[in-house]
Protein backbone atom coordinates (compact mmCIF):
# COMPACT_ATOMS: atom_id res chain seq x y z
CA UNK A 1 0.00 0.00 0.00
CA UNK A 2 1.28 3.47 -0.48
CA UNK A 3 1.32 5.56 2.63
CA UNK A 4 0.36 8.85 2.20
CA UNK A 5 2.88 11.49 2.87
CA UNK A 6 2.29 14.29 5.28
CA UNK A 7 4.95 17.27 5.46
CA UNK A 8 4.62 18.83 9.17
CA UNK A 9 5.99 22.28 9.45
CA UNK A 10 5.83 23.89 13.04
CA UNK A 11 8.62 25.72 15.38
CA UNK A 12 7.46 24.61 18.33
CA UNK A 13 8.83 20.76 18.47
CA UNK A 14 6.14 19.58 21.24
CA UNK A 15 3.81 20.33 18.32
CA UNK A 16 5.47 18.30 16.49
CA UNK A 17 5.60 15.63 18.27
CA UNK A 18 1.59 15.67 18.83
CA UNK A 19 1.15 15.90 15.34
CA UNK A 20 3.86 13.04 14.37
CA UNK A 21 1.59 10.63 17.42
CA UNK A 22 -1.66 11.29 16.14
CA UNK A 23 -1.08 10.97 12.61
CA UNK A 24 0.88 7.89 13.96
CA UNK A 25 -2.60 6.44 14.59
CA UNK A 26 -3.19 6.26 10.70
CA UNK A 27 -1.05 3.26 9.16
CA UNK A 28 -1.57 4.72 6.20
CA UNK A 29 0.03 8.29 6.50
CA UNK A 30 4.09 8.46 6.08
CA UNK A 31 4.99 12.33 8.49
CA UNK A 32 8.27 14.27 8.00
CA UNK A 33 8.00 16.64 10.15
CA UNK A 34 10.01 19.93 9.77
CA UNK A 35 10.79 23.25 12.01
CA UNK A 36 11.19 25.88 10.31
CA UNK A 37 9.81 27.23 6.44
CA UNK A 38 13.62 26.72 4.92
CA UNK A 39 13.22 22.97 5.94
CA UNK A 40 10.28 22.27 4.40
CA UNK A 41 11.44 23.81 1.26
CA UNK A 42 14.49 21.84 1.33
CA UNK A 43 11.97 18.23 2.41
CA UNK A 44 9.45 19.23 0.01
CA UNK A 45 12.15 18.80 -2.84
CA UNK A 46 13.02 14.99 -1.76
CA UNK A 47 10.22 13.90 -0.72
CA UNK A 48 7.56 15.32 -2.41
CA UNK A 49 4.53 15.43 0.23
CA UNK A 50 0.59 14.60 -0.71
CA UNK A 51 -0.37 17.22 2.00
CA UNK A 52 1.12 20.21 3.87
CA UNK A 53 0.37 21.05 7.31
CA UNK A 54 1.95 24.32 7.76
CA UNK A 55 2.07 26.88 10.52
CA UNK A 56 1.15 30.23 10.42
CA UNK A 57 3.69 31.87 13.00
CA UNK A 58 7.21 30.81 12.64
CA UNK A 59 10.09 33.38 13.06
CA UNK A 60 12.33 34.22 9.96
CA UNK A 61 9.89 32.98 7.61
CA UNK A 62 6.43 32.76 8.50
CA UNK A 63 3.14 30.37 7.32
CA UNK A 64 2.08 32.33 4.15
CA UNK A 65 5.89 33.33 2.97
CA UNK A 66 6.81 29.44 3.15
CA UNK A 67 3.31 29.11 1.00
CA UNK A 68 4.15 31.31 -1.76
CA UNK A 69 7.71 29.82 -2.06
CA UNK A 70 6.42 26.43 -2.21
CA UNK A 71 3.89 27.48 -5.00
CA UNK A 72 6.90 28.59 -6.61
CA UNK A 73 8.57 24.87 -7.03
CA UNK A 74 7.23 22.43 -9.42
CA UNK A 75 6.79 19.44 -6.40
CA UNK A 76 4.77 21.52 -4.24
CA UNK A 77 2.71 24.11 -6.93
CA UNK A 78 -0.56 22.22 -6.31
CA UNK A 79 -0.10 20.45 -3.12
CA UNK A 80 -2.83 21.06 -0.82
CA UNK A 81 -1.32 23.18 2.09
CA UNK A 82 -3.61 23.46 5.87
CA UNK A 83 -2.64 26.18 7.71
CA UNK A 84 -2.78 24.90 11.37
CA UNK A 85 -3.57 28.43 13.55
CA UNK A 86 -4.90 29.42 16.67
CA UNK A 87 -6.08 32.18 14.44
CA UNK A 88 -9.27 30.22 13.08
CA UNK A 89 -11.81 33.09 13.24
CA UNK A 90 -14.17 33.14 9.89
CA UNK A 91 -12.28 36.46 8.03
CA UNK A 92 -8.64 35.09 8.90
CA UNK A 93 -10.14 31.37 7.13
CA UNK A 94 -10.99 33.59 4.12
CA UNK A 95 -7.48 35.42 4.02
CA UNK A 96 -5.65 31.88 4.40
CA UNK A 97 -7.69 30.68 1.69
CA UNK A 98 -7.61 33.85 -0.71
CA UNK A 99 -3.37 32.90 -0.07
CA UNK A 100 -3.90 29.70 -1.96
CA UNK A 101 -4.49 27.67 1.16
CA UNK A 102 -6.48 24.16 0.78
CA UNK A 103 -8.69 25.33 4.10
CA UNK A 104 -7.23 25.48 8.11
CA UNK A 105 -6.68 23.42 11.76
CA UNK A 106 -7.52 25.30 14.52
CA UNK A 107 -5.39 24.69 17.21
CA UNK A 108 -5.60 23.52 20.03
CA UNK A 109 -6.47 20.29 17.64
CA UNK A 110 -7.79 17.07 18.52
CA UNK A 111 -5.01 14.44 18.68
CA UNK A 112 -7.06 11.54 18.09
CA UNK A 113 -9.51 13.13 15.37
CA UNK A 114 -6.40 14.65 13.42
CA UNK A 115 -5.93 11.92 10.73
CA UNK A 116 -9.40 11.85 9.68
CA UNK A 117 -9.21 16.27 9.52
CA UNK A 118 -6.38 16.09 7.41
CA UNK A 119 -7.71 13.04 5.09
CA UNK A 120 -10.03 15.59 3.90
CA UNK A 121 -7.30 17.68 2.23
CA UNK A 122 -5.26 14.48 0.87
CA UNK A 123 -7.38 13.55 -1.86
CA UNK A 124 -9.56 17.15 -3.16
CA UNK A 125 -9.12 17.59 -6.78
CA UNK A 126 -6.68 20.00 -7.43
CA UNK A 127 -7.48 22.99 -8.63
CA UNK A 128 -6.43 23.87 -12.01
CA UNK A 129 -3.72 27.69 -11.77
CA UNK A 130 -6.53 29.33 -13.72
CA UNK A 131 -9.09 28.54 -11.35
CA UNK A 132 -7.34 29.70 -8.78
CA UNK A 133 -6.86 33.06 -10.29
CA UNK A 134 -10.08 33.33 -11.07
CA UNK A 135 -10.99 32.95 -7.52
CA UNK A 136 -8.51 35.56 -6.44
CA UNK A 137 -9.71 37.68 -8.68
CA UNK A 138 -13.17 37.43 -7.36
CA UNK A 139 -12.04 38.05 -3.66
CA UNK A 140 -10.21 40.97 -5.32
CA UNK A 141 -13.16 42.21 -7.00
CA UNK A 142 -15.09 42.22 -3.42
CA UNK A 143 -12.08 43.77 -1.59
CA UNK A 144 -12.29 46.34 -3.93
CA UNK A 145 -15.97 47.36 -3.19
CA UNK A 146 -15.31 47.55 0.42
CA UNK A 147 -12.01 49.58 0.12
CA UNK A 148 -14.27 51.81 -1.93
CA UNK A 149 -16.69 52.54 0.70
CA UNK A 150 -14.08 52.72 3.61
CA UNK A 151 -12.70 55.38 0.87
CA UNK A 152 -15.54 57.72 1.44
CA UNK A 153 -15.24 57.35 5.31
CA UNK A 154 -11.47 58.27 4.69
CA UNK A 155 -12.10 61.07 2.78
CA UNK A 156 -14.51 63.53 4.25
CA UNK A 157 -11.97 63.92 7.11
CA UNK A 158 -9.21 61.74 8.79
CA UNK A 159 -9.91 61.49 13.22
CA UNK A 160 -10.51 59.16 15.50
CA UNK A 161 -13.76 58.28 13.83
CA UNK A 162 -12.18 57.51 10.65
CA UNK A 163 -9.51 54.69 12.61
CA UNK A 164 -11.66 51.95 12.29
CA UNK A 165 -11.76 52.37 8.31
CA UNK A 166 -8.10 53.18 8.35
CA UNK A 167 -7.48 49.67 9.82
CA UNK A 168 -9.98 47.82 7.39
CA UNK A 169 -7.83 49.26 4.38
CA UNK A 170 -4.60 48.40 5.88
CA UNK A 171 -5.80 44.56 6.48
CA UNK A 172 -7.44 44.57 3.08
CA UNK A 173 -4.35 45.95 1.03
CA UNK A 174 -2.10 42.94 2.79
CA UNK A 175 -3.77 40.41 1.83
CA UNK A 176 -3.98 41.76 -1.56
CA UNK A 177 -0.78 42.43 -1.37
CA UNK A 178 0.45 38.67 -0.82
CA UNK A 179 -1.99 37.03 -2.78
CA UNK A 180 -1.77 38.93 -5.56
CA UNK A 181 1.94 37.78 -5.88
CA UNK A 182 1.10 34.16 -6.04
CA UNK A 183 -1.33 34.30 -8.81
CA UNK A 184 0.67 36.25 -10.95
CA UNK A 185 -0.72 39.59 -10.58
CA UNK A 186 2.12 41.66 -9.65
CA UNK A 187 0.29 45.17 -10.19
CA UNK A 188 -1.85 44.46 -7.84
CA UNK A 189 0.24 43.24 -5.13
CA UNK A 190 2.65 46.19 -5.69
CA UNK A 191 -0.22 48.91 -5.71
CA UNK A 192 -1.35 46.83 -2.56
CA UNK A 193 1.92 46.66 -0.77
CA UNK A 194 2.17 50.58 -1.54
CA UNK A 195 -1.07 51.30 0.47
CA UNK A 196 -0.50 49.38 3.45
CA UNK A 197 2.51 51.51 3.92
CA UNK A 198 0.77 54.35 3.46
CA UNK A 199 -2.22 53.75 5.50
CA UNK A 200 0.69 52.95 8.49
CA UNK A 201 2.30 56.17 7.54
CA UNK A 202 -1.26 58.15 8.01
CA UNK A 203 -1.96 55.93 11.38
CA UNK A 204 1.39 57.24 12.64
CA UNK A 205 0.92 60.54 11.90
CA UNK A 206 3.63 60.80 9.29
CA UNK A 207 1.26 60.38 5.87
CA UNK A 208 -1.04 62.75 4.74
CA UNK A 209 -4.89 61.59 3.57
CA UNK A 210 -4.27 62.90 0.03
CA UNK A 211 -1.61 60.68 -0.46
CA UNK A 212 -3.18 57.52 1.35
CA UNK A 213 -6.26 58.04 -0.80
CA UNK A 214 -4.52 58.10 -4.22
CA UNK A 215 -2.32 54.77 -3.29
CA UNK A 216 -6.07 53.46 -2.43
CA UNK A 217 -7.45 54.74 -5.95
CA UNK A 218 -4.11 53.28 -7.72
CA UNK A 219 -5.12 50.20 -6.41
CA UNK A 220 -9.10 50.11 -7.13
CA UNK A 221 -7.63 50.90 -10.51
CA UNK A 222 -5.14 47.98 -10.98
CA UNK A 223 -7.93 45.40 -9.96
CA UNK A 224 -10.53 47.22 -11.79
CA UNK A 225 -7.96 46.51 -14.97
CA UNK A 226 -7.21 42.86 -14.09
Amino acid sequence: MTSLRVLHVDDEPDIRDVVEMSLGLDPEFAIKSCGSGADALAASDDWPPDVILLDVMMPEMDGPTTLKRLRERPNTSLTPVVFMTARAQAREIETFVSLGAAGVIAKPFDPMTLASAVRRYVRPSKPSLSSLKSNFLQRAKTDAAALASYRAALAQAFDSNAQPALEEVKALAHGLAGAGGIFGFAAISEKAAALVIAAEALRDGTGAVAACMRTLDELLVQIELA
